[in-house]
């Protein structure tokens, strides 16, 4: 799977909702599909949480700089 940036890799989660909730796949698509969705989805939390952290880290940069 092709590493995306979390905007793409949000869009193509929702393209892989939209498909499997359409219901008209094989099993063996829905299964791929459903995989590919989860990766991207540990994928996308991680982001986010690396950018929390990084803002966490800004934040207290910033603060003790005003100290």
């Amino acid at each position: 799977m092709p590493e995306f940036s979390y905007e793409k890799s949000i869009k193509r989660l929702e393209e892989i909702i939209s498909r499997l909730e359409q219901g008209d796949i094989e099993l063996e698509e829905a299964v791929n599909l459903f995989d590919e969705g989860t990766k991207l989805a540990v994928s996308c939390r991680k982001s986010l949480e690396e950018a929390k952290q990084k803002i966490t880290l800004l934040k207290n940069a910033g603060s003790a700089e005003s100290n």
